[in-house]
């Protein structure tokens, strides 16, 4: 089937026409003699498109579609009526219809109609799962104290127009902070415009962020926009603000203050209406005192300062993101997802992790993509972790993690007994005899200690 379709139409002759036409077409047909009927259709069917008629007794159509685009407001709506206006197709418009036809209709112009509003359906959907996807790639994920702070300064900031400057180690998450002020902001609906100061040549910075007129320089040969003018109305994040060059710098302080710049070569004044978010990796107190990074700057960036945790301090929300990097890139790599164990994760929880979460996110994939069986346990995830092997480093050795001597002996004998079965290709009876016991009282070590034996050998 190419779609449902609901006909509302008190007039017989017409839902039988319809009916047939769309059905030929390949659509599933549903028909209802009133707005009553139609919205209890609605309720128990939910269809692609409506056909709905605007004259009808008990509930006209105008009245349905209000009632129907209450209830469902993404229903796709086309109004049918001989006794047509301009006024009473504006109001359609305005009450959330898609189009308008008049009558007598013109079949081959309905057929036209109903594939163009499913195509346009079609299209909102791929494109609401798209920003779905997006949303959770930049999603902000932990529950630990920490964040829980760091949530609120963020739902605190967003509704303002203030400047805010978020400071944190690299890979920490500052510009997923900068996109939650600004999703959450009254500008969500203009651009974020994001700026890495670091990558920018010195040279160029000043005509990225504020443009060029044509001549401006050699090669300059035409005129260009820069991104404080493409923010306009929005937000401009400027990344690794403190690697910006001193003359940028003096710059940027004039546009803070006027909210007015020129462009390179130009002599133009250019009102502009953007809120700034800057980030930085450095502590730009010492930067001050260094003489690389303006004292009055800062003080007009630092309005709402927002300082984000390195992952060290925050370990407990290593599970939940663990998980939620195996979904992203199950999704990403076209990949069937991965299960983890609670033992893994702890030896996940026990390494320092330096490169904060982009190098968990990256270990993540890593590991994904090696590891072969489709749950990862300890003795999966310790070959990326050498310090853990033979649990040489407490800082990283899940063993640590035990509240008793009985329970560390059953992790080492679950894993102990895992890695000996996997090198043995799941041969219980050789296994066995590598560890110089009996067939039986092996199997009743896994059995006791819930070790996954992948054969029936």
């Amino acid at each position: 089937m190419n779609g449902s379709i609901c006909v509302v139409d008190d007039e017989p002759s017409i839902l039988n026409s319809l009916r047939g036409i769309l059905e030929d077409e390949g659509y599933q047909v549903l028909v209802a003699k009133n707005g009553v009927e139609a919205l209890k259709l609605i309720r128990l069917e939910a269809p692609d498109l409506v056909l709905l008629d605007i004259w009808m007794p008990e509930m006209d159509g105008l009245e349905t579609l209000k009632e129907a685009r209450k209830q469902f407001p993404d229903l796709m709506v086309v109004m049918m009526s001989g006794h047509g206006s301009v006024e009473t197709a504006v109001k359609a418009t305005k009450l959330g219809a898609y189009d308008y036809l008049e009558k007598p209709l013109d079949l081959e112009k309905i057929t036209i109609l109903v594939r163009n509003a499913l195509h346009q359906r079609k299209l909102e959907e791929e494109n609401l799962t798209l920003r779905h996807q997006v949303e959770r790639h930049w999603e902000l994920v932990g529950a630990s104290p920490v964040m829980g702070r760091l949530q609120q300064q963020i739902t605190a900031a967003a509704p303002t127009h203030s400047r805010v400057l978020i400071s944190g180690e690299n890979g920490t998450g500052k510009e997923l902070v900068a996109r939650a002020i600004h999703h959450q902001s009254p500008r969500r609906h203009r651009p974020l415009v994001e700026v890495n100061c670091a990558a920018i040549p010195e040279t160029l910075i000043e005509t990225e962020l504020f443009g060029h007129e044509r001549g401006a320089f050699t090669g300059a040969v035409s005129q260009k926009r820069g991104k404080f003018d493409v923010a306009d109305g929005g937000t401009l994040f400027l990344d690794e603000i403190a690697d910006m060059s001193f003359s940028a710098q003096a710059k940027v302080l004039r546009v803070l203050q006027e909210q007015q710049y020129t462009r390179v070569g130009g002599s133009k004044l250019i009102k502009v209406n953007v809120r700034v978010i800057a980030a930085s990796n450095k502590d730009l107190q010492e930067e001050i005192e260094k003489g690389t990074f303006r004292e009055d700057l800062f003080y007009r960036l630092n309005v709402l300062p927002i300082d984000v945790p390195p992952l060290r301090q925050r370990k407990e929300d290593i599970p939940a993101l663990v998980r939620h990097f195996l979904r992203l890139h199950a999704e990403e790599q076209g990949m069937k997802i991965k299960a983890i164990t609670d033992s893994a994760l702890e030896v996940l929880k026990r390494h320092e992790w330096p490169g904060n979460i982009r190098e968990l996110r990256n270990q993540v994939e890593r590991m994904m993509i090696m590891v072969p069986t489709p749950v990862m346990d300890v003795s999966d995830v310790i070959p990326f972790f050498p310090g853990v092997r033979g649990g040489v480093s407490q800082e990283v050795s899940p063993a640590m993690s035990f509240e008793s001597l009985r329970e560390a002996r059953n992790a080492f004998e679950r894993e102990y007994i895992t890695c000996r079965l996997r090198d043995n290709q799941w041969n219980v009876s050789k296994t066995a005899d590598d560890l110089k016991i009996e067939r039986s009282h092996l199997h009743r070590k896994i059995k006791l200690l819930n070790v996954e034996c992948r054969s029936d050998a």
